[in-house]
């Protein structure tokens, strides 16, 4: 079952970098709890529960605040039902115009199929120079 875990969060991945919504959905559980990292910028609501809340709430600010936001998974790690996937992200804040190019780690636990959590956690810094807020 666990390399069925590792392909359901690759496919959140791809689905992301393709702007597909609709198998962005498909993938969450409906009681999907999303949590973005402690001073990340969209850590303001977190956690988000439910898709419509991650897909409002984060990605929709994502979509407006970022020119060509991307998350880059390098690695899977594959922990059964948790799956790690380390990268970075890549973006130009739209009210700076700073890039971004920080480390991420994220926590995914699935179940059935369906990604039940996310956790995020990336180098809020390099954020925050990007956003101009330090």
């Amino acid at each position: 079952m666990s390399q069925e875990n590792v392909a359901t969060v690759r496919r959140l991945y791809d689905a992301f970098a393709a702007g597909d919504v609709d198998t962005i959905i498909t993938l969450m559980s409906p009681d999907i709890e999303w949590s973005e990292a402690e001073n990340f910028p969209y850590a303001d609501n977190s956690p988000y529960h439910g898709p419509e809340a991650v897909l409002t709430g984060v990605f929709g600010r994502l979509g407006t605040e970022w020119h060509g936001f991307g998350a880059h998974p390098e690695e899977f790690i594959d922990g059964g039902d948790t799956i790690v996937v380390l990268g970075r992200y890549s973006g130009s804040c739209v009210a700076t115009g700073n890039a971004m190019n920080p480390q991420m780690a994220h926590v995914l636990r699935v179940t059935d199929g369906r990604i039940t959590s996310f956790r995020q956690y990336v180098d809020t810094l390099a954020v925050a120079r990007a956003t101009g807020a330090a």
